[in-house]
């Protein structure tokens, strides 16, 4: 028998999610994120290797409230696998890097590690805290 009842909105539009702010918000995120300069690309990829294998239940990434020195730690381990990585990779025509590109890669390095984490503690569905 039929019943005169409310049906739920996520029924009716199974893909409401598509059309929130959040999601347009992250659409657009990662839209500009792909315009990056090649460079900060492999930044970010190696951010994000890194930010994999610590996303899990309990890590420092998802503190209320980080400890300072150990993302400025993880950053500065980030900065050094970069380096390592150009090194190896025989970047001949650049060569060793100076300390004020290692200073300036740090930096950018920091940034980016600060931003990815954020982005993966609101983006998380099962957060362990309440924002």
């Amino acid at each position: 028998m039929y019943r005169n009842s409310i049906i739920p909105f996520y029924v009716a539009y199974p893909n409401y999610q598509m059309y929130s702010d959040e999601y347009r918000r992250m659409q657009d995120l990662e839209y500009l994120q792909a315009m990056y300069p090649t460079e900060v690309k492999e930044y970010q990829r190696k951010i994000n290797q890194v930010l994999d294998r610590i996303d899990y239940a309990g890590s420092l990434i998802y503190d209320e409230f980080p400890d300072r020195i150990s993302l400025y730690k993880l950053a500065t381990d980030i900065t050094q696998s970069i380096i390592r990585d150009k090194i190896s990779a025989g970047d001949s025509e650049t060569g060793q890097p100076s300390e004020t590109d290692k200073e300036h890669m740090g930096i950018i390095v920091q940034i980016l590690l600060y931003y990815e984490i954020h982005k993966r503690r609101y983006k998380r569905s099962d957060s362990f805290l309440n924002f």
